[in-house]
């Protein structure tokens, strides 16, 4: 029989801040599955962006400057992605385990077995006939995977237990792939296009380099020269370091997740018909635009947060063939996420940071 304790261990964020608004807690009431529910044990947990910003409250429309310049708002009506955060809440939006977070439990009407390795997407497909783009976001709108178990619905899980992959690889992969897959697929990268990508030694940025070229595509990077040969590794044909600009009417597809005074130079980067896609602002949320050079040339423009469920479903099955090679620099128990989100923020690593919950001991 599955040991699962009353009480679990995690780290509950009290109020937006600095790391100070991390509480590291063993009292946690381990949540009971309801009907279409399943409590997961989680194995391992990404670090994210979206974990610091929602921590800061960058999310806030009163906030204007890059994420590692963010101070908690003074309002906290809209800190996080969907407006008002409640707390205390668990952050954590890419979980994994046994061979990714293992189903310890669950609830009526649900089907999956016992120990079925499982992992899901950050952003929870909530789709209406009245708002096709609807979803909530693991670890804001509700508890995550910071802690030892997370509370999840069977519909949003995907079982990925035929996976090479370790518990620690595919805690890497959801946030990072799910958000660069879901651009690539909006801008409707093809075999043979030129696309640019930005922030490319990143999760998300190294994420979607390798993606592109699974695609056939030919991907310029933008990134630090310290880390070049990593992005070049992951599949990058060409890198360019941060200071430079783009050659114009280059690219079929720029994928963006940095924003702030580089963005004009990438539009012009496109060619005619072009395609950008964006899912962050690292460097700044507030740019400047030429509509001139927008609708003159044909450029469409693509905001990517929510993700079709289809999207995912791909990622779970590129997961289960062991065709993703997420890159993890480091893992770092879970109590110890001060230091990994410091580590995070100040980018000396390429791709992921893991945290690892501690086991149960019954």
């Amino acid at each position: 029989m599955t040991y699962i304790p009353r009480h679990m261990k995690g780290v509950c964020l009290t109020h937006h801040g600095g790391p100070e608004a991390l509480s590291w807690r063993e009292d946690i009431p381990v949540p009971q599955p309801a009907e279409g529910q399943v409590l997961v044990r989680v194995r391992a947990a990404g670090i994210n962006n979206t974990d610091i910003n929602t921590r800061t409250g960058w999310y806030s429309s009163c906030v204007s400057g890059p994420t590692n310049e963010a101070q908690a708002p003074a309002s906290t009506d809209d800190g996080g992605w969907g407006g008002a955060l409640s707390f205390p809440r668990i952050q954590g939006g890419d979980f994994c385990g046994d061979s990714c977070g293992e189903v310890a439990a669950r609830g009526a009407g649900t089907t999956l077995p016992l120990g079925t390795g499982v992992t899901a997407p950050l952003c929870l497909d909530r789709a209406t006939p009245e708002a096709p783009s609807a979803c909530i976001v693991l670890g804001s709108e509700r508890d995550g995977a910071f802690a030892q178990y997370c509370l999840m619905e069977e519909a949003d899980l995907h079982d990925v237990s035929a996976s090479p992959l370790s518990d620690i690889e595919i805690a890497a992969i959801p946030c990072a792939f799910g958000t660069a897959e879901a651009m690539l697929d909006k801008a409707d990268v093809r075999a043979g296009q030129r696309i640019l990508i930005t922030g490319a030694s990143g999760g998300v940025g190294l994420a979607a380099v390798e993606l592109a070229r699974l695609r056939g595509a030919e991907v310029v990077a933008v990134t630090a020269e310290a880390k070049a040969d990593i992005v070049r590794r992951q599949g990058a044909a060409i890198t360019l370091p941060r200071s430079a600009t783009p050659e114009a009417d280059s690219f079929d597809v720029v994928i963006d997740v940095v924003g702030g005074p580089s963005f004009p130079a990438l539009i012009r980067a496109l060619k005619t018909g072009g395609h950008y896609a964006v899912a962050g602002a690292i460097a700044g949320p507030i740019v400047t635009m030429d509509l001139r050079e927008v609708y003159l040339r044909d450029i469409t423009l693509h905001g990517s947060t929510c993700q079709p469920p289809a999207v995912f479903e791909r990622l779970a099955g590129l997961i289960n063939e062991g065709r993703l090679k997420p890159l993890v620099s480091r893992t770092y128990p879970l109590h110890s996420i001060g230091q990994a989100q410091e580590d995070f923020a100040s980018k000396r690593f390429a791709g992921k940071l893991v945290l690892l919950p501690p086991e149960d001991t019954p």
